[in-house]
């Protein structure tokens, strides 16, 4: 949950969304129909906003649900957004829909999870790549950042793993930064912590486990690990290189978030899926869950 300061005025937490943002109290106030002087009372403690105003602001801040609610809180007024648990009935349609999203990516791998990572849905393509993975490591709720980055989950598969853990901290960092969520920011420090074996990645020096061709998707490994030659794919995004049953897999990830969610559950949710970077990766998963 997010926690606010109770000497905390609403104003100065205001600006420091603004400033986060990087907009001018001049650019708010015309995107907000107000005026640069009214901003500036509001953020200085002059001027009371409504709770109409702290939403319009928050909206043109693009405020996460959760911090608009803590915003509202601060200001005195009720929180507007609720918090539905994904196991409610009212939530019957979201599970659904879910579900039935992630059953048609497969055989390709995707999943779904929460504001802290942890996992509240996966497909089979998912379940395939976690094969082998220590039943501790499982024990539910299972948490996405953890089982990939934990020395005895996903990382020692991982060929490119630096580079892949430096994109997952720094996402990380990001969602910290908008959330302020002390339950995240212990989940960081605690996969931060998680030391990384020197496989040479990117290197280039025969190891069989680096990328020294810079073509992005692992090339280079499969002589020894996948047993033959692959296409070579363009590197337009930084891609998921990793061994599986004797195979180089190199997928492409992308995340999707709800549309103007209005509940702090779904906002939070992010569908996560993965593309295959090539078409050895692609007719081995047809293969294996056809």
């Amino acid at each position: 949950m997010t926690t606010v300061s109770p000497d905390t005025g609403v104003g100065p937490l205001l600006r420091g969304w603004r400033e986060l943002r990087r907009i001018s109290q001049l650019d708010l106030a015309l995107r907000a129909d107000s005026s640069a002087r009214h901003i500036s009372f509001i953020e200085t403690g002059r001027s009371r906003p409504s709770e109409e105003m702290i939403l319009r602001l928050a909206e043109h801040l693009d405020i996460p649900v959760r911090e608009r609610n803590a915003l509202l809180v601060v200001a005195g007024y009720a929180p507007r957004y609720p918090q539905t648990p994904l196991d409610d009935p009212a939530m019957a349609s979201v599970r659904e829909g879910l579900d039935r999203l992630l059953a048609g990516y497969e055989p390709y791998p995707a999943l779904v999870v929460d504001g802290t990572y942890d996992v509240v849905a996966a497909n089979r393509g998912i379940a395939l790549l976690m094969e082998g993975i220590p039943e501790e490591l499982l024990v539910p709720p299972l948490n996405a950042m953890r089982i990939t980055l934990h020395p005895a989950g996903l990382a020692p598969r991982i060929l490119n793993l630096r580079e892949w853990r430096a994109d997952l901290l720094a996402q990380m960092e990001r969602q910290i930064a908008l959330v302020r969520s002390p339950e995240l920011r212990t989940l960081y420090e605690e996969v931060a912590a998680y030391p990384v074996e020197d496989r040479g990645a990117g290197t280039g020096d025969g190891d069989g486990t680096g990328t020294g061709d810079g073509d992005g998707v692992g090339a280079g490994t499969d002589a020894e690990v996948g047993g033959r030659g692959r296409e070579r794919t363009p590197s337009f995004a930084l891609p998921l290189v990793i061994e599986h049953g004797g195979r180089v897999l190199s997928f492409i990830a992308s995340i999707a978030t709800f549309n103007t969610p209005m509940d702090v559950t779904v906002a939070e949710l992010a569908i996560e899926t993965f593309l295959p970077a090539d078409r050895e990766t692609a007719a081995y998963l047809r293969e294996r869950l056809a």
